[in-house]
């Protein structure tokens, strides 16, 4: 699997396995399944509610440690110093691990960007302290990035978001490349343009004719088109599935190559509709749960 060299000097698997919205009973055999097939990248988060089952299928994988790259995130009832400190410390614990590799804010928060700030240097201080090999963000917009930049230290090595032909987010994808923060995508394949939330009029980029157009000429799934798109433009991503056939699919996109026209047509597809959450709209009022002890 292709890697990518994070702005710190860290390598990092280009894709991974997310496992957002897993029920913690199949996140197990999710995981396993993704570390027997290949992959070394596995995505989660404290508000996922599966970290103590990730941590338990790379244990029992018989893959050792320093092969896979564990990705977890902050989640916003834990910003704060010391408050997001505690917060490694739970994951931590729940994966069972002593380090993290990549340890993100999971939202901006920007009606409480003081919380986020000193959540960040939260993350400094572990980064410092060689608690985690990489910090970043997720969900942060141009200004929450600007501000963020502007208060702190060390810049984010990578930056999650929601990138799929629907939803490209140029303005955030050229200021991160600029600064060099990596460009991690979150729905690559556009699930989220499917959900039942996303409305009544949902579709799903998998069916556009362009992708399925592309797809057949190369002998590919539309799924692995859409991943060979984020990876070429030099994107990571981060695709779910919990069915090990899809697992494999998803892992199988290093083989073809995707011509400039193809490219560019996939490029043409942005609707500039958002399907997950405004981040503007993240608050503790409507958002902030309790991240349970290990």
């Amino acid at each position: 699997m292709q890697t990518l060299t994070l702005n710190n000097g860290v390598r990092m698997p280009a894709l991974g396995l997310g496992v957002f919205q897993t029920p913690p009973d199949e996140t197990v055999s999710a995981v396993q399944a993704a570390l027997e097939l290949g992959c070394r990248h596995i995505d989660t988060a404290a508000a996922y509610g599966n970290e103590r089952e990730v941590g338990r299928a790379i244990r029992d994988s018989g893959v050792p440690r320093e092969d896979i790259f564990i990705e977890t995130k902050i989640w916003i009832s834990d910003y704060g110093y010391d408050e997001t400190l505690h917060g490694f410390d739970k994951s931590a614990a729940k994966l069972g691990v002593d380090r993290i590799d990549l340890l993100i804010l999971h939202q901006a928060l920007p009606t409480e960007f003081d919380k986020t700030l000193a959540a960040y240097r939260a993350l400094e201080k572990l980064l410092t302290d060689g608690k985690v090999r990489a910090i970043g963000v997720s969900n942060f917009m141009v200004d929450h990035l600007t501000a963020l930049l502007d208060a702190t230290d060390v810049v984010p090595a990578v930056n999650q978001l929601e990138i799929h032909p629907y939803f490209q987010q140029r303005d955030v994808l050229d200021f991160d490349n600029d600064r060099s923060i990596l460009n991690q995508a979150w729905s690559p394949i556009g699930g989220i343009t499917f959900y039942p939330g996303y409305g009544e009029d949902r579709k799903s980029v998998l069916a556009d004719p362009a992708v399925t157009a592309i797809a057949a000429a190369h002998g590919k799934s539309p799924a692995q088109v859409l991943l060979r798109w984020g990876i070429q433009q030099g994107r990571s991503v981060i695709p779910k599935s919990t069915k090990r056939h899809r697992i494999a699919e998803n892992i199988d996109v290093v083989d073809f190559e995707l011509s400039t026209d193809e490219l560019t047509a996939l490029d043409a597809l942005e609707t500039g509709r958002r399907g997950g959450p405004e981040p503007e709209n993240i608050t503790l009022a409507a958002y902030g749960r309790a991240i349970p002890e290990a």
